[in-house]
C-alpha cells in the first residue's frame, strides 16, 4: 500500500497557494516594471532639464546678440564721426560695414524670438536703431554747414539724449523682458529639480516595498513551509507518524506536504498490518498445537460421556452428561474457528453468478431459519452479469453473517439481502430486526471480537473482515439499539 501512493506534482489536485513559477513570474514582471519607471523618471528628469538648458542657452544667446548690437551700434557711431570731423577715408566703409553686420545680429535676433512678446521687443530695438541710423547723418551734415563747436556740442548731446537714449530704452527694456524669462526658467529648473528627485524617489521607495513583500512572500510561500517538511520527514523518521505537515505555502510544497501526510498514513497502516501479521503469525504456530493438546482430551471426554449416558440414570446426571457433552462441543467449534480464522487465506477467483452463492449459503443455514420461523428477502437473482470472486470465501461470509442475523433476530421475522452491481461495484446490504449489537466491530482488531451468542466464538465477524479485505472489499456495520443491525458489503469488479 505505501508504495502505491507517488510524489506527482503534476497529478495532484491545486493548492491554496500560488504556484512556484508564478511567484518567480510576478517577481520579474515586477522588476522589469521598476526599471521601466526608474528608466521613464530618470528621462523625464533628463528631458525637463535638457529643455530648460536650451531656453536658457537660447535667452543667454538672444542677450548677447543684443549687446554685441550695441556694440557695433557704438563703433558705426564712432565711425560716424571720424567721416565727419577727422575726415578719415575709410570711416563711411566701415561704417557701412557695422550697418550690415547689426542688421544681421536683427535678423538673426528675429529668427530664434519664440514669442510675440519677444518679437515686438526686438522690433522696438531694430525700430530704434533705423530710426538712428536715419537721423544721425542728418546731424552730421548740419555740422558740415555751421562746422563750430557750439554746432558739435549740439551734435553731441543730440545723439546722447536723444537717439541713444531712445534706443537705450527699449534695449533695456527687451534686456529685462529675457531677465524676466531667464528667471522663470531656472525657477523651472529648480522645479524640474525637485520634481526629478520626488519621481525618481518613487522606484526606490518600490523598490524597498518590494524588498519587504518578497521577504514576506519567501517566508510564508517557501521557508516557513519547507522547514515544517522538514520537522515532519524528522518526526516521521522517529515513528511518530501521526504528525501532519500544514500544506501551505507554494503550490508544490502544498502538494509536497500533503503527500507526505498521505505517506505517513500509509506507513502508519503498514506498521499496524505487520503488527498485525505478526501477532497472527505467532498465533498460528501456537494455535495448532494447542489444538492438537485440547483436541484429543477433548475427544476422550466426549466418548466417555457418550459411553456413561444412559437413560436409567437420574435427571441430575443426565443433564450433567449432556452439559459435558455441549460443552465439549463447544469447545470444539471454538477451537475449529480459530484455526479458520488464522489460517492464510488465498482466493481463488472465477466468474460466477451471485445468486448461487447467496443460495448456497442459505440453503446451508435453512435448518436453522426454519427452527425460528426466519424467511430471508433476497434479490441476487435480478443481478445476471458474471462477478469475480472465490464462491466458497464469500458463501462462508455470508453464512456467517446471515447466521448472526438470525440468532439475533426474533421468531417469525424477516432478514432482507439487497444486492446491486452498477459501476464495476457490487453491494450486498444485510438487514435484521435485531435488538442492535451492543458494539461496534473494527476491521483491523488485533484479537476477536467479543460475542453476544450462548455458544458463539466470536470470530464470524473478524473471519468475514479477512475475506472482505481478501477480496479487495470493505465492510461496514451501523446498529441502532432496537432496530436491528445494518451491515453493507462492498466488492468492486
Amino acid at each position: 500500500m505505501l508504495f502505491k501512493r507517488t510524489l506527482s506534482l503534476g497529478a495532484a489536485h491545486r493548492a491554496h497557494g500560488k504556484p512556484l513559477r508564478h511567484l518567480l513570474l510576478f517577481h520579474d514582471l515586477y522588476f522589469i516594471a521598476l526599471i521601466v519607471l526608474a528608466v521613464a523618471s530618470g528621462g523625464y528628469g533628463i528631458y525637463l532639464w535638457d529643455k530648460a538648458s536650451k531656453q536658457s542657452q537660447r535667452i543667454n544667446f538672444v542677450i548677447q546678440e543684443i549687446y554685441l548690437v550695441r556694440g557695433d551700434l557704438y563703433r558705426q557711431t564712432k565711425e560716424l564721426f571720424d567721416a565727419f570731423f577727422l575726415q578719415e577715408e575709410n570711416a563711411l566703409q566701415e561704417y557701412n560695414q557695422y550697418t550690415s553686420s547689426i542688421l544681421e545680429h536683427l535678423e538673426r535676433l528675429q529668427n530664434i524670438a519664440i514669442d510675440q512678446e519677444e518679437r515686438d521687443a526686438l522690433m522696438d530695438i531694430e525700430r530704434k536703431y533705423r530710426n538712428l541710423v536715419n537721423e544721425a547723418p542728418a546731424l552730421f551734415y548740419r555740422y558740415q554747414n555751421n562746422p563750430d563747436r557750439k554746432a558739435q556740442k549740439s551734435i553731441y548731446q543730440d545723439i546722447e539724449t536723444g537717439i541713444f537714449r531712445h534706443y537705450e530704452e527699449v534695449s533695456k527694456r527687451a534686456e529685462n523682458l529675457l531677465f524676466v524669462k531667464q528667471g522663470e526658467i531656472k525657477h523651472r529648473l529648480d522645479d524640474a529639480r525637485s520634481n526629478s528627485i520626488a519621481v525618481l524617489s518613487l522606484p526606490l521607495l518600490l523598490a524597498c516595498i518590494l524588498i519587504v513583500y518578497s521577504r514576506r512572500i519567501l517566508k510564508n510561500s517557501i521557508v516557513r513551509p519547507i522547514n515544517d517538511i522538514m520537522q515532519a520527514t524528522n518526526a516521521i523518521s522517529t515513528g511518530n507518524l501521526s504528525h501532519q505537515v500544514p500544506e501551505a505555502g507554494a503550490e508544490e510544497l502544498a502538494v509536497l506536504s500533503r503527500e507526505i501526510n498521505k505517506m505517513a498514513e500509509d506507513l502508519a497502516a503498514s506498521r499496524d498490518a505487520v503488527v498485525k501479521n505478526e501477532k497472527q503469525a505467532a498465533l498460528g504456530l501456537l494455535v495448532p498445537m494447542l489444538a492438537h493438546n485440547i483436541r484429543n482430551p477433548l475427544a476422550s471426554i466426549r466418548a466417555t460421556a457418550q459411553v456413561i449416558d444412559d437413560p436409567l440414570l437420574d435427571k441430575d446426571t443426565l443433564e450433567s452428561i449432556q452439559g459435558i457433552i455441549h460443552t465439549v462441543d463447544r469447545l470444539e467449534r471454538w477451537t475449529g474457528s480459530l484455526l479458520s480464522y488464522l489460517h492464510p487465506i488465498k482466493p481463488m477467483l472465477n466468474q460466477l453468478l451471485l445468486s448461487s452463492i447467496v443460495q448456497g449459503a442459505i440453503t446451508t443455514l435453512q435448518p436453522k431459519l426454519n427452527e425460528k420461523q426466519i424467511k430471508v428477502i433476497e434479490n441476487s437473482a435480478t443481478i445476471k452479469r458474471l462477478i469475480l470472486t472465490d464462491e466458497h470465501l464469500l458463501e462462508q461470509m455470508l453464512y456467517n453473517l446471515l447466521l448472526n442475523a438470525s440468532e439475533a433476530s426474533p421468531k417469525g421475522t424477516e432478514i432482507q439481502l439487497m444486492c446491486a452491481l452498477a459501476n464495476n461495484l457490487l453491494t450486498i446490504i444485510i438487514i435484521d430486526q435485531g435488538p442492535g449489537m451492543p458494539f461496534k466491530p473494527e476491521p483491523h482488531a488485533l484479537t476477536p471480537g467479543p460475542t453476544t451468542k450462548r455458544f458463539g466464538t466470536g470470530l464470524g465477524i473478524p473471519f468475514a473482515f479477512k475475506v472482505c479485505e481478501e477480496l479487495g472489499g470493505a465492510m461496514t456495520f451501523d446498529s441502532e439499539p432496537g432496530k436491528g443491525t445494518h451491515i453493507t458489503i462492498t466488492l468492486p469488479q
